[in-house]
Order: C-alpha cells, then sequence, then structure tokens
C-alpha cells in the first residue's frame, strides 16, 4: 500500500492505477500513421535482407548449401539487429504479424492499430522481395519452386516462432527490451541452423519469400504449412508467456519489440503511478 494513503484516497489511487495501466499504450505512442510507415519500411529492409542475401549465397558459393545457409543465417542475423535499430523508436520493430497478434492480446497495442499493422507488414515483404530481385538482375516476381512443406517443417516453425515470441515478450516483461535487437538477431540466426524450417516464424516474410525463385525461396502450395504451424507457434508461446509471467502488464507489452515514442519507459516493478507520479508502494 501507499505510505499515508488511507480510506477513499487509496481507494481512488488504486483504480487511478488500474485506469492507467489498462490504457498502457500510451498516448504519447507516435500517431498510426508514422508507424504503419516504419512497420512498412521496416518489413521491407528486412525481406530484402534475407532474400537479398540469399541470391548472393547461392551465387557466391554454389552447390555448396552448408556455406549458403551460413552466409544467409549470419547477414539476417546481423541485418535484422540493424532493421530494428532504424524504425524500432517509431513502432517497436514488430515487422511481423504474430508479435503485433500477440502484443495485441496482451494489451500492448490496440487491437485495430495491430489489424492495421498486419496488411502494412505482408506488403513490406512483398515491396522488400521484388526490391531484392531486382537487385540482383532477376525478375521482379518471380515464383519460388522450392517445396518445403512436410511434417516436420510444420513442427519446426511452430518451435521457431514459440521461441522467438518468448524471447521478444521475457525481455519485455523482465524491462530488457533494449536488448531485443541483438537476441531476436542472434535467435533468428541460430534458428537458421536448429530448425529444419530455417525459421521463417513471421507470416509475411513467408509471402515475401513465395516471390524469389531462390535459396530463399519458399513455393506458395508450401506456404500455408508454414503459417499454421507460426500462427500454432504463437498461441503457445502466448499461454506460456501468461503461464510464466501471470502479471506481464500493457505497459511492459507495449515496450515490445522495442521501447518506441516518448515516455514510453515503464516504471520499475513495485512502483505505483498514482496522478501521473511514481511511488514506491510497500
Amino acid at each position: 500500500m501507499l505510505r499515508g494513503a488511507t480510506g477513499p484516497g487509496r481507494g481512488r489511487g488504486r483504480l487511478d492505477l488500474l485506469l492507467r495501466d489498462r490504457r498502457a499504450v500510451a498516448p504519447n505512442r507516435p500517431l498510426l500513421w508514422r508507424r504503419l510507415v516504419a512497420e512498412l519500411l521496416g518489413s521491407a529492409f528486412l525481406a530484402a535482407i534475407v532474400i537479398g542475401s540469399g541470391i548472393a549465397a547461392q551465387r557466391l558459393s554454389p552447390g555448396a548449401p552448408g556455406l549458403e545457409l551460413l552466409e544467409n543465417a549470419g547477414v539476417t542475423g546481423v541485418g535484422l539487429f540493424a532493421a530494428i535499430l532504424m524504425f524500432g523508436p517509431v513502432s517497436g520493430a514488430h515487422y511481423n504479424p504474430v508479435v503485433s497478434l500477440v502484443d495485441a492480446a496482451f494489451g500492448g497495442l490496440r487491437w485495430r492499430d495491430a489489424l492495421a499493422y498486419v496488411p502494412v507488414q505482408v506488403a513490406g515483404c512483398v515491396a522488400g522481395a521484388v526490391l531484392a530481385n531486382v537487385m540482383f538482375s532477376e525478375a521482379a516476381v518471380s515464383i519460388s519452386v522450392k517445396h518445403r512443406a512436410s511434417g516436420p517443417h510444420f513442427l519446426a516453425e511452430v518451435v521457431a516462432t514459440f521461441g522467438l515470441l518468448v524471447v521478444i515478450f521475457a525481455l519485455a516483461r523482465s524491462g530488457r527490451s533494449r536488448a531485443a535487437p541483438a537476441a531476436v538477431g542472434a535467435y533468428i540466426a541460430a534458428a537458421y541452423w536448429f530448425t529444419s524450417s530455417t525459421s521463417f516464424a513471421n507470416p509475411a516474410i513467408t509471402v515475401g519469400r513465395m516471390l524469389s525463385n531462390s535459396f530463399a525461396g519458399i513455393a506458395p502450395g508450401s506456404a500455408p504449412v508454414f503459417v499454421g504451424g507460426q500462427l500454432v507457434g504463437a498461441v503457445l508461446a502466448f499461454l506460456v508467456i501468461k503461464g510464466l509471467y501471470p502479471d506481464i502488464t500493457p505497459g511492459e507489452a507495449a515496450e515490445v519489440v522495442v521501447p518506441h515514442g516518448e515516455g514510453t519507459a515503464t516504471p520499475p516493478r513495485g512502483a505505483v503511478r498514482v496522478a501521473g507520479s511514481v511511488a514506491d508502494g510497500s
């Protein structure tokens, strides 16, 4: 309880805390159109990084799939780190529909905003795929014929997506969101190797990769299996995060993937926000 707070005043303070927590998607967030532009550009860079490095690896190391994967994974991990830093301060750098939807489920993002993020993320990944193809003198759109659909691939996408979301939300819950660019980049680079699907973990990038007939591509017929696995992984991650961190607040979820907007720093746990100030709870 707050020291010196008694009677109706204490009740009003508790109510104020509850209301503020539920509105933790904060009015200080950048305007929605700015966040959508950031998500569009970030998703485009992500797709260009993944697909462009895949095309380059295929050309530089022909006939050496292990080396191609190493090059693709390394560039993707480092590039994702940079892409999160580039636009994260504006939108949080979701670049991934499952991140936005799970964030909304935890109250960190309004549902109407999350539903606006999703088509923009898909459009960004499509644009990034076209850009990567053109940069390497390929046809702007070249439908992939790389079939990947199988039971093990489905399971791999469940695991890859589950792990990605747990990393992101565990960092947010523990107040370490500023470490997310490195952690997310490292996780994805590692998951390229420990999952048989090479860790797409993102429905938007799955759509984008259908448009490149390269090392990084995926045949349209295989995409539903991958997206299905990603959605299952997202649901499992939500349940596990909710179980491990039952007191995760909308304010903490609002810091996903990285803190963004002004005045969005989450108060330390144990602090109580009352009438616009932070008081130490006891």
